[in-house]
């Protein structure tokens, strides 16, 4: 089975509680605040695996949780942080968020990694709380818990050459006699059911080779098998264009030909641009009459480089080799997807809004959840905790501005209490 496009659910690790605890022991009866950090949770990290060409294991498997980190302990023990969660992918795969289709990331380069969700913050034990005005501070906070989301994995193979052609012209075969590939190969249509990477080498440069599956009139509106592997067009150098030049299957060479650039130019305007060395395959069957040739060439010659070739008898393939080679010495070297590349779960700690209701204030945001994680509004010291904190960070003040006085309400999550200065 071969999976190209896929849709998995990946989550990082909770940050792990932070302690509340006071030193007991024998010696010490009344001893002070030694709670411990919560550990950090784990990141969901991506990174490409050079041995593989298929996201068919993500077929299997939907669901993909970095550990959580431990709660503090005791004694100023920290909790341990959780283990990060490496996610292996092919060469090629992007990465996108299913809620928006932003690309998070493209792993394009062999070596490339990406941390793709960072884990939660560890809470800090009530340890860290304690002053010379609240030596035995009654809470500790929280660590912060992660969301899970939604990523797509596209796949999109990544070769210098791709072959390109109707099925049954003779695309495998010339893979395999180029390349040390050994795709299945038989007389009848879509032969190849995925794509086909090999390497060739010629005049001591070396290339990557893509058997693209047939594809057929309409592919680019779904039809066939073609159009599910169109996207592997795209990430191609070049294109080897290959046409039954001996119409064995009775097609007309030039029809085909002009039928898969239509494709190509329906499914992407850039495609029409990628450039195209036309490989006129099976000649051997021609019994020496070039008529077809002739007038393929009368036809496309102008605007194409066309060879002959044989891959049956590997006929004239020195010149195909130094052609193909000629031709990538000319073009830039590819590179990845560059649009505006999305961070999931980003938060901004300076951000928060005042809802006004009446005489009810509710606050909402990242800076006021950032602000009440793991205090007890219920509990006297902790509340006034969180209202320093409400006065120190200026919210008190934007609420004034906003027109609370005196005997108003200000609502947080649950919890809501009345104002006064």
């Amino acid at each position: 089975m071969f999976v190209d496009k896929v849709t998995i659910h990946i989550k990082a690790g909770n940050g792990g509680d932070g302690a509340l605890s006071f030193l007991r022991d024998r010696k010490t009866m009344n001893g002070g605040p030694d709670g411990g950090d919560g550990g950090k949770g784990g990141d969901v990290i991506f990174e490409v695996d050079k041995n593989s060409n298929n996201l068919v294991d993500f077929y299997f498997q939907k669901h993909f949780r970095a550990p959580d980190g431990e709660n503090g302990g005791k004694r100023r023990c920290a909790g341990k942080a959780g283990e990060d969660l490496i996610i292996k992918v092919p060469r090629g795969t992007i990465i996108r968020d299913k809620e928006t289709n932003r690309v998070i990331a493209d792993m394009f380069y062999l070596d490339d990694k990406k941390i793709v969700l960072k884990g939660g913050l560890g809470g800090r034990g009530n340890q860290n709380f304690a002053t010379s005005t609240r030596q035995a501070p009654a809470f500790a906070e929280t660590g912060i818990k992660t969301k899970e989301y939604q990523v797509v994995l596209e796949l999109k193979t990544i070769a210098d050459v791709g072959l390109l052609g109707f099925p049954s012209v003779g695309k495998s075969k010339i893979l395999s006699v180029l390349t040390s590939a050994k795709p299945k190969i038989a007389d009848y249509h879509f032969t190849t059911l995925s794509p086909n990477l090999g390497v060739s080498s010629y005049g001591g440069k070396t290339f990557l080779i893509a058997d693209i599956p047939g594809i057929i009139e309409g592919a680019s509106e779904g039809k066939g098998l073609g159009f599910q592997f169109l996207r592997h067009v795209e990430r191609t150098k070049m294109l080897l264009h290959v046409v039954d030049i001996a119409e064995v299957d009775g097609r007309s060479a030039i029809e085909d030909f002009k039928i898969i650039n239509e494709e190509l130019k329906k499914y992407s305007k850039e495609l029409v641009n990628v450039p195209q060395l036309v490989v006129l395959n099976k000649i051997d069957l021609l019994d020496g009459d070039y008529t077809k040739v002739e007038k393929f060439k009368k036809e496309y010659g102008k605007d194409y480089k066309i060879l002959t070739y044989s891959a049956a008898t590997r006929e004239n393939e020195k010149e195909l080799l130094q052609a193909i080679v000629e031709t990538l010495s000319k073009l830039p070297e590819a590179e990845p997807v560059q649009p505006e590349i999305f961070e999931l779960d980003k938060r901004d700690l300076t951000k928060y809004e005042i809802i006004k209701t009446g005489n009810t204030f509710e606050l909402v945001g990242d800076k006021i959840d950032e602000i009440i994680r793991g205090v007890n509004l219920n509990e006297p010291e902790s509340f006034a905790y969180f209202q320093n904190r409400l006065r120190d960070e200026g919210v008190i003040d934007a609420l004034k501005r906003k027109g609370m006085k005196d005997g108003d309400f200000v609502r947080v999550k649950t919890f809501e209490f009345e104002y006064y200065d």
